[in-house]
């Protein structure tokens, strides 16, 4: 029994030491947080973030990062002393077939605390200059925010929120409605022209402050987000849009976790043509990190496994290639964050190795979301870390 013990232990750390890590320098100065990563059409990667000013208030801004390992000049998405800007609900950038990138962010409209817009840009010269703003929500003083993109068809942008706006659209539910006046999930359709085309009400039922993710499987784009019942359950969800409508949700897992407040920790998702894998976090018997796979584009999940319960924050991220699903969460234990990164097989029956990441400076809300991209077989993470009492971005490349 020791001598299989002892022998496990060797591979395992055979196993982690399979990896290596080396720093990825940032084109962001100090005082810029809430970092994202999107994939770029010539195989690179977009880093977008929020950069505060010196008089005030805030900028977005982003840099590509190329093929050849070489940041783009940073350039300004927008500005403003009107910006909403929030730990856990970060802005996006998304490029389309047709070459444009598009962005979004989060702006005032009104005196409450909570009452701001889903603010989007398009850009037809990758980030040099800016349209002007069109807000995707209706003009109604609350809540909209923790907004997923993706590419709907050639040149139009497919658009997920949150949405405590009540408009007359409520009234278009579907039969799966199951909820009262809360937290709605919404969908859009946004031409090249600035002009949303489609709308649909997703769920009229969500936890008010968990992020939306959506994924692009080969039977069409699957989203992901955290449902709200009038019993407080708050378990993780999907739907699907299947070229005529967007399914019934379906729940990844009966968790069955009661919460009478919202976790602010969201789920992830990532696809390869009919498979479809979800992470998130629950504290439903413990606070537990749990991944799970589809087999048939998201209509029903197999067994979820369970990956972590020690000292675990969740706000995890996920994406797959061709041999593995790669799944980061973030732990924290007497006030030091570490961000831990996991590979699986696609059917997650076999965990080939794990492995934290060098620790995060600073702790609590305050270093956010992780964020991951696959560039040349290389895992790419980027988050933020405080220095000096101020944010500041770190990257870390992982070589499997």
């Amino acid at each position: 029994m020791k001598y299989c013990l002892l022998l496990y232990s060797i591979l395992l750390s055979a196993s982690v030491q399979a990896a290596t890590t080396q720093t990825w320098s940032l084109p962001a100065p100090a005082n810029a947080a809430q970092p994202n990563l999107s994939q770029a059409p010539d195989g690179g990667v977009v880093l977008s973030w929020m950069q505060r000013m010196p008089t005030g208030g805030h900028r977005l801004q982003m840099s590509h990062y190329s093929m050849l390992a070489k940041w783009s000049t940073p350039a300004t998405i927008a500005q403003g002393k009107n910006f909403f800007v929030n730990w856990a609900d970060f802005p996006a950038t998304q490029y389309l077939a047709d070459g444009s990138l598009w962005a979004h962010n989060l702006e005032k409209s009104g005196v409450g605390t909570y009452a701001y817009d889903v603010i989007l840009r398009r850009s037809n010269d990758k980030g040099k200059t800016w349209s002007a703003p069109m807000r995707i929500n209706a003009p109604v003083e609350a809540e909209h925010g923790f907004v997923s993109l993706w590419p709907w068809s050639k040149n139009e942008l497919g658009v997920a929120w949150l949405d405590a706006g009540a408009t007359p659209a409520m009234k278009e539910m579907s039969d799966h409605e199951h909820g009262g006046s809360m937290m709605t999930l919404r969908a859009a359709v946004v031409n090249e022209k600035m002009q949303s085309t489609q709308e649909w009400p997703l769920d009229v039922s969500v936890c008010d402050c968990c992020q939306t993710k959506t994924a692009l499987s080969s039977r069409g784009p699957v989203v992901v987000y955290r449902n709200r019942t009038e019993n407080e359950i708050r378990d993780i969800y999907t739907t699907r849009y299947d070229g005529k409508r967007w399914t019934p949700p379906v729940r990844v897992h009966v968790d069955d976790w009661k919460m009478p407040a919202c976790p602010v920790n969201g789920p992830a998702i990532t696809a390869l043509q009919d498979k479809v894998w979800v992470a998130w976090f629950t504290a439903a018997q413990q606070p537990a990190v749990r991944i799970a796979y589809s087999k048939n584009a998201a209509d029903s999940f197999e067994p979820m496994r369970e990956i972590a319960t020690q000292n675990v924050q969740g706000r995890v991220d996920i994406l797959a290639d061709n041999d593995s699903v790669w799944l980061s969460w973030m732990e924290e234990k007497n006030g030091t964050q570490k961000v831990w990164l996991a590979q699986y097989s696609h059917d997650l029956k076999t965990e080939k190795q794990r492995f934290s990441l060098p620790s995060v400076i600073g702790n609590g809300r305050a270093t956010g979301f992780p964020r991951m991209a696959v560039m040349k077989h290389k895992i790419h993470m980027v988050w933020t870390d405080i220095v000096g009492g101020k944010p500041q971005l770190r990257g870390i490349i992982v070589t499997p």
